[in-house]
């Protein structure tokens, strides 16, 4: 039985939200101030989601989405909204999360790019994209919001004949390590120990007996890839400096609006030391060091680390592969001693945030420039409060638009004290 409703507002993710008889109801694919006919999926005790039937009143801002896979593939879920409101609409969930947290914002300046062509960064599974909320395989020959190379690669390999499995790929014309006139994409084909556990075609949704298919749970090492793999190693220019990295670790996916981040993140800092906590391959590091006498590092991932230290070569820098509560407790008060207070701090923690530990001691560690990074508005909001509430001022807060056509939000604040 369908059910007439009004989204309301969007919220994190990207769905909007609306009320059938006092109980909030999640409409994906919808717009704020739509009149819809939905049909309810699922049921919990306060929520319910649903799903369109028919769109009574379209917003002005609805449009008609640019790919054919749009709601089968697992990417994209705001292609039906025109782009600059969009971007509003990432604003405003921005803004809602700062105050939840109780937090008075200033104003949010949005960094942003192309909204389509963008993506050089992809996990092909089986050689296409996980479905919308399955585990089904979508073959593909071409993504609109995927770069050139990606898109020449998609078209010159056959679905059939693409790498098994979960394969990393990253292609740019960004690539510097790839000389001009070849392919600039850079593809993480499994190892053989990987192949070899294969019991079936992975393409085939049963075994070969008839069973259906059972997830299996990969188990890594703690550490991998500390030994450099020339296969999957990567090279870009941002900036007018070249990065190395690992494609099968992260590295940001949208280049054009992470040069456009990187002044914002590291630029009007200069002193004696500098402290860049979950550091990655050093993407700030290499830009802090050109202001900063000493770049401290830190970062659990030990393979990162070693392009970190390959970045970093000939600037003076001390780089620590460790969490950030074992750093702060451990290291960071001789780190102090021997070399002075740190004069700022760029950080940019996983989507769970800072540390518990790492945000204590930032409270107390009395560092004038705070430039905080987040994949998570949730988190950020919350660790910046704690900030805020350890007399830090909120100077700046934009919205960092990596990932257009989405409901992910990525966000900068700029705190001072």
């Amino acid at each position: 039985m369908s059910e007439i409703i009004t989204a309301e507002k969007m919220v994190a993710g990207g769905d909007c939200i609306g009320s059938i008889n006092g109980k909030k109801v999640f409409i994906p694919y919808a717009i704020p101030g739509e009149k819809l006919e939905v049909e309810i999926t699922n049921e919990a005790r306060d929520y319910c989601n649903s799903k369109i039937i028919n769109v009574i009143e379209p917003s002005s801002k609805r449009t008609v989405p640019f790919c054919p896979l749009y709601t089968n593939c697992g990417g994209c879920n705001m292609q039906h909204i025109e782009s600059s409101f969009q971007r509003e609409l990432r604003s405003g969930i921005l803004k809602d999360a700062f105050e939840h947290e109780g937090i008075e914002i200033p104003e949010i300046e949005v960094v942003y790019g192309q909204d389509k062509g963008y993506r050089s960064r992809f996990q092909f599974h089986n050689g296409g994209l996980m479905g919308k909320r399955s585990n089904d395989i979508i073959p593909l020959e071409m993504c609109p919001c995927a770069t050139e190379e990606i898109n020449h690669y998609l078209k010159e390999v056959p679905f059939e004949q693409r790498p098994e499995g979960r394969v990393h790929v990253f292609g740019t014309s960004r690539i510097s390590n790839i000389p001009e006139g070849f392919d600039k994409i850079v593809i993480a084909e499994n190892t053989e120990s990987e192949r070899q556990s294969k019991k079936f075609n992975p393409r085939q949704k049963t075994t070969p007996g008839g069973r259906k298919l059972k997830k299996q749970k990969q188990i890594k090492a703690r550490y991998e890839g500390t030994t450099l793999n020339e296969a999957t190693l990567c090279q870009v220019e941002l900036c007018g400096k070249k990065l190395n990295f690992d494609i099968q670790g992260f590295f940001q996916s949208n280049l054009d609006v992470l040069e456009k981040a990187i002044p914002l993140v590291t630029g009007g800092l200069k002193g004696k030391n500098v402290l860049d906590m979950y550091s990655g391959c050093g993407t700030f590091s290499v830009f802090l060091a050109d202001s900063f006498e000493k770049v401290t590092m830190v970062e659990h991932n030990k393979s990162a680390l070693v392009f970190a230290e390959q970045n970093m070569a000939g600037k003076k820098h001390e780089s620590f592969g460790l969490s950030g509560a074992v750093w702060t407790k451990y290291h960071a008060e001789n780190v102090i001693k021997t070399g002075g207070n740190f004069d700022a701090v760029v950080i940019d923690p996983p989507r769970s945030g800072m540390e518990k530990e790492v945000c204590q001691w930032l409270q107390k560690s009395e560092i004038p420039h705070i430039r905080s990074v987040s994949c998570d508005i949730a988190t950020h909001a919350r660790d910046v409060k704690f900030l805020l509430r350890a007399g830090y001022r909120l100077e700046k807060l934009y919205l960092l638009d990596f990932y257009p056509q989405t409901g992910h939000i990525e966000s900068l604040a700029i705190l001072e004290k």
